[in-house]
C-alpha cells in the first residue's frame, strides 16, 4: 500500500511541471499573437496615412490646374481637409509649376467667344510639371506627386512663361 502511494505523489509532481510548461507556451503563443497583430495594425495605419496624404496631394493640384496658373507661375502651400471636418488635415507644399515645352498649334483649338485672344495669332501646346509634396507631422508620412498638364496658350503668353 505504501508503494502505490509514493507513485501517486511521483506523478502529481510530474503533472504540475508539465502544466507549469503548457502555460508558459500559451502565454507565449499569446504574446507573438499580439505583437503580430499590433504590427498589422501600424501597416494599416500607416498605408491610410499615405493614401490620404496622396489625396490631399492631387487635390491641391486640381485646385491649381482649375486656375490660371500660367499668368504667374509661383510656388504656393495649401491646406487640405480631408474628412471634411473644418480643421486641416495637410498641408501642401507646391513648387513652381514648370513649362516643360511648347509646341506650336496647327489650328486656333479653343478659338470661341469666351476665349477671343485665341483666335489671332498663333497658339501653344505648352506641357507644365506640377510638383506636390505632402509632409504629415504627426507620422512622418512623406509624398511626393508629380502631374503633368496640358494647357494651350497665347503666343505673347507662350513667351513670357515658356520660353
Amino acid at each position: 500500500m505504501t508503494r502505490s502511494f509514493s507513485a501517486r505523489q511521483a506523478q502529481r509532481g510530474a503533472t504540475l511541471i508539465i502544466g507549469l510548461i503548457m502555460m508558459v507556451l500559451i502565454t507565449l503563443i499569446v504574446l507573438s499573437a499580439f505583437t503580430l497583430s499590433s504590427t498589422n495594425a501600424k501597416s494599416v495605419g500607416n498605408m491610410q496615412v499615405r493614401e490620404e496624404a496622396i489625396a490631399a496631394a492631387n487635390q491641391a493640384i486640381e485646385q491649381v490646374m482649375s486656375t490660371d496658373f500660367t499668368a504667374a507661375p509661383a510656388a504656393e502651400s495649401i491646406d487640405v481637409d480631408i474628412n471634411k471636418d473644418d480643421t486641416i488635415d495637410y498641408s501642401v507644399a507646391l513648387a513652381i509649376p514648370v513649362c516643360v515645352r511648347a509646341i506650336a498649334a496647327t489650328t486656333s483649338v479653343g478659338c470661341d467667344t469666351e476665349h477671343p485672344e485665341l483666335c489671332t495669332g498663333s497658339t501653344w501646346h505648352s506641357e507644365w510639371d506640377i510638383n506636390a509634396t505632402v509632409t504629415d507631422a504627426a507620422s512622418g508620412a512623406r509624398v511626393n506627386i508629380k502631374q503633368g498638364v496640358r494647357v494651350l496658350l497665347t503666343d505673347s503668353r507662350k513667351q513670357l512663361v515658356c520660353p
